[in-house]
């Protein structure tokens, strides 16, 4: 996972980054509440119906996307999530960054994460 701020890099200029590295880019829009940021990302990623919006169905269903783009030969993908000051005060911040590194490793090539602060 790499961490810029939104001081340095545009949204999208790192859009172009991920595409001229040859992967799909997909937005994941600000959240600042750890429930609005679950919420997000299953809104985004069409997460099941039956999603839990609590951390360990996110690890779940990241993990299942992952294999998703793998299994189906997909380009590979980069989520850029973007981060507002409020939400990275929050410790469900540094929670939800280790469940997207974890996803990272499990996916191998297949899944990116940029995180960009606000």
């Amino acid at each position: 996972m790499k961490i810029y701020s939104a001081d340095t890099w545009t949204i999208e200029e790192l859009q172009a980054l991920v595409a001229d590295a040859g992967r799909r880019a997909l937005l994941i829009p600000a959240a600042d509440t750890k429930r609005s940021v679950l919420e997000t990302f299953a809104e985004t990623l069409d997460f099941p119906a039956d999603y839990g919006v609590n951390l360990d169905a996110l690890n779940d269903s990241l993990h299942d996307f992952a294999d998703a783009v793998g299994d189906d030969g997909q380009t590979p993908i980069t989520f850029i999530w973007e981060v507002p000051a409020a939400f990275r005060a929050d410790r469900s911040f540094g929670v939800i960054c280790e469940v997207l590194q974890d996803a990272e490793r499990y996916a191998g090539g297949n899944l990116a994460v940029i995180a960009v602060c606000l």
